[in-house]
């Protein structure tokens, strides 16, 4: 494997869940403990037809395949027996969702070395796509930057590993091995929803990708549209993508809602997040669960 690729060939060369290997039994033990209430919070944002995306993406349809309409029309109903179903159309990146690790890459490898020729539009991912995103149960970990900052961070902010590692401090938490670590910047409760939510953002740095990769972390996840501040440094494109998702297998969780969680001042707790197993997607989305 080429040098300075972090995880690469870690787990073996056929390796396409990355560092959700990390996640082992032991992990989902110790995360059960920190169950303290039986309080449950979910973690994702609102999804629907009337939810803004980002230009380059479709927007989240719902078609009746069956209502009450078809019955007013006439529609037969044995015995008065009744149904209502439909068909969602979105985007695997919609709304709260699990980046899988074919959904990006530099050169002409995914991570671990996997062919990026594997991925294309008749046959999806071949290679680490959303079905090798195993279901995941462990310590949650809350870096509340608003809390630090007296407020969300204003726009472009560029969280670096100095913000990270004093936010951690503070809160006297040190991300371990297996962690999912989730970060609240503030930009997602700011917007709303609005059209400019995916614009300008708030986040990481390429600095603090690697301080988290360093710290063997599992999952890296925030409240705002890419995990990452936009737009990127001059030179780089989505450069936190790479080191996470590229360089050391870690998925990220976009599109957070957190200020529920926050709320309960808790740092640590048990996190289930289970994406859809959908083969030769490139994610999923997925309505993350902290269990306090």
């Amino acid at each position: 494997m080429p040098s300075g690729f972090g995880n690469w060939g870690r787990w073996g060369a056929d390796d396409e869940a990355g560092a959700l290997n990390l996640v082992d039994p032991a992990a989902v033990l110790a995360a059960t403990d920190l169950v303290r209430e039986g309080r449950v919070v979910s973690l994702a944002q609102p999804l629907g037809p009337q939810v803004p995306v980002p230009p380059h993406r479709r927007a989240p349809q719902r078609f009746m395949d069956r209502d009450a309409g078809d019955y007013a029309a006439g529609a037969r109903a044995p015995d008065g027996f009744r149904f209502a179903e439909d068909t969602v159309q979105l985007s695997t990146h919609s709304g709260t969702h699990l980046d899988a690790l074919a959904h990006a890459w530099s050169g002409d490898t995914l991570y671990n070395g996997h062919p990026a020729s594997a991925v294309r539009s008749t046959r999806g991912a071949q290679r680490c796509g959303a079905e090798k995103l195993r279901p995941a149960v462990t310590r949650g970990v809350l870096v509340d930057l608003v809390a630090g900052h007296g407020g969300p961070l204003p726009a472009r902010t560029p969280v670096n590993a100095a913000m990270l590692s004093g936010a951690c401090s503070r809160a006297g938490v040190e991300p371990h091995a297996g962690d999912a670590v989730l970060l609240r910047t503030g930009w997602w409760e700011q917007h709303l929803g609005a059209v400019d939510y995916f614009d300008n953002e708030p986040g990481l740095d390429d600095d603090a990708a690697a301080w988290l990769a360093a710290r063997d972390v599992a999952i890296v996840g925030a409240d705002n549209y890419a995990v990452e501040v936009q737009p990127s440094a001059p030179g780089s494109t989505f450069p936190v993508h790479l080191t996470l998702l590229h360089r050391h297998g870690v998925p990220l969780l976009e599109n957070l809602e957190l200020r529920e969680l926050a709320a309960t001042g808790r740092t640590t707790f048990l996190l289930v997040v289970a994406p859809l197993p959908l083969a030769g997607s490139t994610g999923s989305p997925v309505n993350p669960v902290a269990v306090l």
